[in-house]
This record gives C-alpha cells, sequence and structure tokens, in this order.
C-alpha cells in the first residue's frame, strides 16, 4: 500500500518494474561490485571484506552503516553463524531495509481538506519540477489540486510554475515576483478552502541553508499557514538533488531545524550510481523518504516503499 494524506491507497502494479529502471545505475553499481568481491571467494576473510568496504561507500551507504555491516559480518564470522559467502549478499540486504524501515513512518492524515503540503530546498535540487509532478501523482489519485506560487525571489519562477500548472491542468495562486511570499500564501490558503481542494501544493524560494533571512522567511510561512488552518503545514518536503551524494546531508540538517521538514524528496536518482544515499540521509536526519525523481517525465515521481526499493535494489 502507498501512504497518502488521506490514507492509503493500492500499490502500483508496475511500481518494482519502474524502480528498477529508475536506479538502474545504482544497482549496477551495488550489486554487481558485490558480487565481484564475492565471486570465485570460498571464505570470508580481509581481502573481502575490504572490497565488500568499497561497494558500499562508492554506493553511498555511508560510512556508519557500512561499518555496522561489516561489524556484524565479522561478528558472525567469530561466532561460526556465517560461513557461506552468499550468505553475505542477503545479510547485507536485511540490514539496509532494517535502517530503511526504522525511520518509514506514515503521513500525517488529514480529516478535512486542504492538506497543506509546502515544498523547500536549495536551488537547482528539482523543487519546482517535483511540485509539477505532485500535482499529477495527486490528481492520478482522484484528488484536486491547487498550486501557490510563494517562490517571487528567482526571475521566472512563477512562470515555471505556471507551466507546469498547464502541463497538469491545475490553477495557480500568484502575485508579481518581488511581492511577498507570505501574502501569496495567505491568498491561496484561502482559495483552497473556498474552493474546496483537497490539496494545496506551497513553492518556497529556493535558498541556501547558510541565508538565515530566507530560512527565517520559512518559519514566517509556517506561522501563516497555522493561522488559517491550524494543523497546516501537513507535510513540508525537503526536495534534495540525489546526485550531490551526502554532499545534501549538511544541507537537510538545517532545512530540518528552521522548517519543520516532515519528508525528503530525492531526485535525479536516475542520474547517479550514488542512489543508496537514501540510507544515509534516512538514517541520519530521522526523516522518511517519500518520494523520489527517476526521470524528467511529469510520471516520473515515485512513491518510496523500503521493501520495494530493497527489492529492486537487489532483484535483477
Amino acid at each position: 500500500m502507498i501512504q497518502t494524506l488521506f490514507g492509503s491507497i493500492p500499490q502500483e502494479p508496475s511500481l518494482l518494474d519502474r524502480l528498477k529502471a529508475g536506479i538502474e545505475k545504482t544497482r549496477t553499481g551495488l550489486v554487481d561490485k558485490l558480487e565481484d568481491a564475492l565471486s570465485g571467494k570460498k571464505e570470508i576473510d580481509a581481502d573481502v571484506l575490504d572490497e565488500l568496504e568499497y561497494a558500499l561507500i562508492t554506493a553511498d551507504i555511508g560510512v556508519k552503516t557500512t561499518t555496522e555491516i561489516l561489524d556484524q559480518i565479522r561478528l558472525r564470522v567469530d561466532r561460526k553463524q556465517l560461513g557461506d559467502i552468499q550468505q553475505l549478499k542477503g545479510l547485507i540486504r536485511e540490514h539496509l531495509l532494517e535502517v530503511l524501515q526504522a525511520n518509514d513512518r506514515p503521513m500525517q492524515r488529514v480529516a478535512s481538506p486542504p492538506a497543506v503540503v509546502m515544498v523547500v530546498g536549495v536551488n537547482g535540487a528539482g523543487k519546482t519540477t517535483t511540485i509539477g509532478k505532485l500535482a499529477q501523482r495527486f490528481k492520478e489519485e482522484g484528488r484536486t489540486v491547487l498550486l501557490c506560487a510563494a517562490d517571487t525571489f528567482r526571475a521566472a519562477a512563477i512562470e515555471q510554475l505556471e507551466v507546469w500548472g498547464a502541463r497538469t491542468n491545475t490553477d495557480v495562486i500568484r502575485q508579481k515576483t518581488g511581492a511577498d511570499p507570505s501574502a501569496v500564501l495567505f491568498d491561496a490558503l484561502h482559495a483552497a478552502k473556498a474552493r474546496k481542494v483537497d490539496y494545496l501544493i506551497v513553492d518556497t524560494a529556493g535558498r541556501l541553508h547558510t541565508k538565515d533571512n530566507l530560512m527565517a522567511e520559512l518559519e514566517k510561512m509556517r506561522r501563516i499557514t497555522q493561522k488559517v488552518i491550524p494543523s497546516a503545514p501537513h507535510e513540508v518536503l525537503l526536495v534534495l538533488d540525489g546526485t550531490t551524494g551526502q554532499n545534501g546531508l549538511e544541507q537537510a540538517r538545517k532545512f530540518t531545524e528552521s522548517s519543520g521538514v516532515t519528508g525528503i524528496v530525492l531526485t535525479k536518482l536516475d542520474g547517479t550510481a550514488k542512489g543508496g544515499v537514501v540510507v544515509p540521509i534516512t538514517r541520519e536526519l530521522g526523516l522518511p523518504i517519500r518520494y523520489i525523481g527517476v526521470g524528467e517525465q511529469v510520471g516520473d515521481l515515485l512513491p518510496f516503499d523500503p521493501e520495494t526499493f530493497i527489492e529492486s535494489l537487489f532483484s535483477k
């Protein structure tokens, strides 16, 4: 089942196949390296462990998780609980799934719409594109959607969102470039309530986590939202570029502190062999991955499910 703000819906039949295709580079990089490390080996020795470590680190699984996996292997070998080298892949798979499941949690249930989803992140991570894809996904679930163009700082940001609005047949609440983002949001919140839409998705200005004034603006927007809809925002999604690997972790920490991030959207995973970064990101931040981007088309935003992701990573 896939979690939504209005409850669970059946998982798409093709999700596993789409995930396998979307993270092909990561799967090839990790699984092929694991198989190379184990190929022809009859015992678990220091060389095997070194090759396993290399495979996991280069897939961006993270030093902490890699160390834990290797420590588990050594412990089981010492206790004679692990002798078959082919069991190693199963142990690695099991541990990665445990890490992802430990921080996976359902979205907040919304009793009465609109559900307000704020989308935050740095410029270039694919934030506005993600919003367009989210609108399409929500509509395919049979929901009504309104977009809020609260990125009034960047030139052409409003126009870019309107392009996605036209592409997904979704209305956009906007003002002129340079307007107060909180004022745009205020209008959009009232419009969403008046029109009785299911989802209001809020585009915010891309900002570096080091820019204190812009980060303060996010906090102001949260306060405005809560004045109009006390339980909102129901989700604050941080969009991270998957190709940056673990460099995105520090960004994510700062955004989490200032804007109350509730989940991660990891984009551009189809273009990197470092898709294993989902593991350290969810582990270090204690946040669930909500969606992953695996292409440029409007339907290329997939819901993240730990079991399906791990299965797609290790299955042929």
